[in-house]
């Protein structure tokens, strides 16, 4: 499949370095930082977001010594639209696989931001994935779901398109209030594309914002997961989110009592995009101790379970 064919990439955007098959076909675009032999760190970010997210974060961990990995999710920045408009966590855990494949099968931290962190926390809970460590950005189980509308009525802005870049850092501004604005526009190139009709439009498939989200089955199976978590796990949480409350997180504290937690008391939702100096300090402190640079990992190699297709899939939140 090829990418969004009626959305052109505007000048400017950063061309992906790596593009891997993901599952059924779709292909995944992905960036990496760092020697190619050090423990390998995949980033997945949240809906809406691309892998351009984790651009701070992947340099810091190539810095010092890890392989870090960011990949558009399926429908999402550079990677394909899902030709059946399959955006459910089983698909993403399927690209995932596919993605962990092309990289020679080794095993991985997960580092997943909202609906990367629902995809990483299935991956683990449910054994699918052998990862090494287990990190979760203002994600967990049970979330608000005022934040969560939040998150969807951002997304549901201008489906005609906006008609400036102007209208699109507006938008962005009133979502994100807290943000100091960017002095220019050219970041904004990442985040939209320009259309057939002369407007610019979200980069991402309209399709996956679509699809019907059911907090409760959500919650069922991610509670599932978190009790069945067995690898060094550290939750993330933004001061600020509307999404992840401090009951929510020590609700998945009381699920996963190894569980490490940090507080980043003046980041939103969209943590390491906030505070990435404090997000990068506290993920690499705890890789430090669970998967050393040169050095085996604390948890050791576990069995892998296939996903089970009959089990009902669920959708995340963005």
């Amino acid at each position: 499949m090829t990418l969004q064919p009626f959305l052109t990439r505007l000048p400017g955007t950063p061309e992906p370095m790596h593009h891997w098959p993901g599952h059924g076909g779709v292909r995944i675009a992905g960036d990496a930082w760092g020697p190619a032999d050090g423990p390998l760190v995949l980033l997945q970010h949240g809906g809406g977001q691309t892998r351009h997210a984790w651009k701070r974060t992947g340099e810091l961990l190539g810095a010092a010594g890890y392989h870090a990995v960011a990949f558009d999710a399926r429908g999402h920045g550079d990677s394909d639209w899902a030709p059946d408009g399959a955006y459910g966590q089983d698909a993403m855990v399927r690209d995932l696989q596919c993605v962990m494949a092309a990289l020679g099968q080794r095993r991985p931290v997960l580092v997943g931001a909202s609906m990367g962190g629902g995809t990483s926390l299935v991956a683990a809970g449910e054994s699918h994935v052998d990862a090494t460590a287990l990190v979760l950005v203002d994600i967990a189980p049970r979330i608000e779901p005022a934040g969560v509308d939040h998150i969807r009525a951002f997304m549901g802005l201008k489906p005609e398109g906006f008609g400036s870049l102007e209208e699109v850092a507006q938008a962005i501004g009133t979502y994100q209030p807290h943000r100091r604005p960017p002095p220019t526009l050219d970041g904004l190139a990442k985040n939209v594309r320009l259309g057939a009709d002369g407007r610019y439009h979200w980069h991402w498939d309209p399709r996956y914002r679509a699809a019907p989200l059911n907090l409760e089955q959500r919650a069922k199976r991610l509670e599932a997961c978190a009790r069945a978590l067995r690898l060094p796990t550290l939750l993330v949480r933004g001061g600020l989110s509307d999404v992840l409350s401090e009951a929510g997180a020590q609700d998945f504290l009381a699920l996963c009592p190894s569980a490490e937690y940090v507080n980043v008391q003046d980041a939103g939702h969209m943590v390491a995009g906030d505070r990435n100096d404090v997000f990068a300090s506290a993920v690499t402190d705890f890789l430090a101790r669970v998967v050393p640079v040169g050095a085996a990992p604390v948890h050791p190699p576990q069995a892998v379970r296939p996903l089970d297709d009959t089990a009902g899939d669920t959708v995340d939140v963005p």
